[in-house]
């Protein structure tokens, strides 16, 4: 294996807040870290027995960073459409959770979405799901970059019988991955309704002592800060307030409800936003004020939710749907750009999950996170500006590499660490078993009527 490789892109985009992107250059990396950023002729003088990957009609920018996912439920595609978030979740998602949940389950759907993640140019991605310990497995195994969330929830589940297990089997886990150089926890609570006060204080306790993020779906839907306002006189944000979580390591995901007072205070306190458009819309719960908050000086970030919700975990389609609602949210042809999408697609995202000194831009000394995409196609040309053409024009379908920390794992369209074959056969045997018991549900409520 060569030491060093250069690839030689026709643009280079560094999302590094100096240049929008560079022409004929070349990215050079020495064990998985950038070492330099040349124009291409210089770095083949200069690095003339460096392996040389040359991506003559590609952009090549930092991987992707999906701030928002639920991995596993790469298995639960489709299986509940057209409908709110609510009944979505209790009629369909959680009967399925119930029945079918297991470290199997969790392996077989966390490697189906890392593939997908990968042929799309994904490097790192934020989980929140059961068996925790299993994801870090896939992930470690993948090669990927992830944040793995220790979850909580009030309620008895596979994982774990009580609040106090949650917070003892993530610690756990946080414990046995806490030097990996790609894997970091964040403690990772469901959502203001579904975990109580002391559960959230305590876990808040530990979140501030370890200075670990704590990733949350908060004001998701108007229905869920009018039953909070009903149940205990309080919205969300309030509650969570008085807990004193809002602070630079909350993760408030969704954020599609907010007040103006709301967002000057999750501004003071140094909240990041993960915005998940596409799940928003597709449950119908609402529009997320991404300019405003972006004005007000929040970082905001973008993921893709589950493929349950979404249908997929493509953040080139996430920026560009976040680009173009955020226009209509934001009643501005100019507000989120296609830089600003691409900005909360990478770096946005790596500072959210606190490891923007190791990835997120294309800046010497990081890590060598990267994705090519080919910009050649007839759907992309002419190419006046690579970055609109990525977000408003391109498809993941032309990514042809992924690297995470300099190690291939997707080159010219094919994956070197993750079997398709395989995967294929496995998640078609879970597709046959969760629709059978679709199916005899049906059957079953059918009779009863």
């Amino acid at each position: 294996m060569l030491s060093e490789t250069v690839i030689h892109a026709r643009w280079i985009a560094p999302v590094d807040g100096r240049r929008r992107w560079l022409e004929n250059h070349a990215v050079v990396i020495r064990q998985g870290r950038i070492v330099s950023i040349l124009p291409s002729d210089e770095a083949a003088r200069a690095h003339p027995d460096a392996e040389r990957v040359d991506r003559p009609r590609h952009l090549v920018v930092p991987g992707f960073i999906n701030a928002h996912t639920h991995a596993a439920m790469n298995l639960m595609r489709g299986v509940a459409n057209d409908l709110p978030l609510m009944p979505w979740l209790q009629q369909h998602i959680w009967p399925l959770e119930a029945r079918f949940m297991s470290r199997a389950f969790v392996a077989d759907g966390t490697d189906l979405a890392m593939a997908e993640m990968i042929r799309g140019g994904t490097t790192c991605f934020n989980d929140m799901y059961f068996f925790p310990d299993v994801a870090a497995e896939r992930v470690e195994a993948a090669g990927m970059r992830a944040a793995i969330g220790m979850i909580l929830i009030d309620f008895p589940t596979v994982w774990a019988a009580s609040a106090d297990e949650y917070l003892d089997k993530g610690l756990e886990v946080h414990d046995r991955w806490r030097n990996h150089e790609r894997l970091v926890t964040t403690f990772a609570p469901h959502a203001p309704y579904t975990v109580s006060d002391a559960p959230l204080a305590k876990m808040r306790t530990y979140a501030d002592e370890m200075d670990v993020r704590v990733h949350m779906h908060i004001h998701e839907t108007a229905f869920e800060v009018a039953r909070a306002v009903q149940d205990n006189g309080q919205r969300p944000l309030a509650r969570l307030d008085a807990l004193g979580l809002l602070t630079p390591n909350l993760l408030a995901v969704h954020m599609t409800q907010l007040t103006e007072a709301e967002i000057a205070r999750c501004a003071a306190a140094g909240v990041h936003v993960i915005h998940s458009p596409e799940s928003n819309l597709k449950l119908a719960s609402g529009l997320c004020p991404v300019q405003t908050l972006l004005d007000a000086g929040i970082n905001v970030a973008l993921g893709t939710d589950s493929a349950a919700s979404n249908n997929d975990l493509d953040m080139i389609g996430e920026m560009r749907t976040a680009a173009l609602i955020g226009k209509i949210a934001g009643d501005d042809a100019a507000a989120v750009s296609a830089d600003t999408a691409l900005e909360m697609a990478t770096l946005a995202g790596a500072k959210a999950l606190g490891i923007a000194a190791d990835t997120g831009s294309i800046e010497i000394g990081k890590s060598a996170d990267l994705c090519a995409v080919d910009l050649g196609a007839p759907e992309t040309r002419p190419v006046f500006d690579p970055i609109a053409a990525l977000v408003y024009s391109a498809t993941r379908q032309q990514v042809t590499d992924t690297w995470v920390a300099g190690r291939a794992l997707m080159r010219e369209r094919r994956l070197t660490t993750l079997d398709l074959d395989a995967l294929a056969a496995r998640n078609n045997a879970w597709g046959d078993k969760l629709a059978a018991h679709g199916a005899s549900n049906q059957e079953n409520q059918r009779h009863a009527q």
